[in-house]
């Protein structure tokens, strides 16, 4: 199921163009930018900025686009941005958790309504659609990295809730608390990983038409385009 309700794992799998990689590369960016700016430089000492670099490089970023980012957390002193979650239902009664990193809260609020109620949904209260979710840190690795028995032990060793061996990858949960002493442990063992962060999962799943999938992912690609916005996370499956 890892991934089925999450756009930003799904839409890196769809081919985005050149335009969709400049605004993915500004999402990064951003979020590097406030990761550096909130902690150290120094991407051994500050686990946010060292994960959010490891995104940029997922996602093939330029390594000079990556040391502006670090770069501009000195020269915006002023400019603050905030991480906001918002919770909305879209048509079928699909649940939403979106999050943002803006500085202009109004604006973003004003833009997912916008957004929702277009497509036949509405933005709710805090609290509204999270506990149709939990929450939980996820990293991937691919199996070639690393043996079935041996990436059991380590997770379990680190702290992990789950370690489960997919078809080509591994996928290691734990708490969101222990989602970066988890992720460190795992580093001292594999080079690299495939994909790590900070994800909502439904505690089930609706089952809905292809039609109705297809409704939904205009909405999710809609948001996408908000450049406030950096996840969003549905209780149905989604996956291309």
């Amino acid at each position: 199921m890892a991934g089925h309700s999450h756009w930003a794992g799904i839409k890196h799998r769809k081919g985005r163009a050149d335009k969709q990689r400049s605004k993915i590369f500004s999402k990064l960016s951003k979020e590097i930018t406030v990761a550096a700016k909130l902690g150290s430089k120094d991407p051994e000492s500050n686990p946010r900025l060292r994960s959010a670099i490891q995104a940029a490089k997922q996602s093939n970023m330029p390594k000079d686009n990556i040391e502006r980012a670090i770069s501009k957390s000195e020269a915006n002193l002023n400019e603050n941005y905030e991480n906001l979650r918002y919770e909305g239902f879209g048509p079928f009664n699909v649940a939403f958790v979106i999050e943002a990193l803006t500085n202009n809260k109004n604006r973003t609020a004003s833009s997912i309504r916008t957004i929702l109620q277009k497509n036949g949904g509405r933005l709710g209260e805090n609290g509204s659609t999270t506990h149709f979710f939990f929450i939980c840190g996820v990293i991937h690795l691919s199996k070639d990295k690393i043996k079935d028995e041996k990436i059991l032990e380590i997770s379990i060793n680190a702290g992990a809730k789950d370690c489960i061996s997919k078809s080509n990858y591994h996928e290691i949960l734990s708490e969101k608390e222990d989602f970066y002493m988890v992720k460190s442990e795992i580093e001292k063992h594999v080079d690299s990983l495939s994909y790590s962060g900070i994800e909502w999962r439904a505690n089930s799943y609706l089952d809905i038409s292809k039609e109705k999938k297809d409704k939904i992912i205009q909405i999710l690609e809609s948001l996408d385009d908000d450049e406030d916005i950096q996840d969003v996370f549905v209780n149905c499956e989604i996956g291309l």
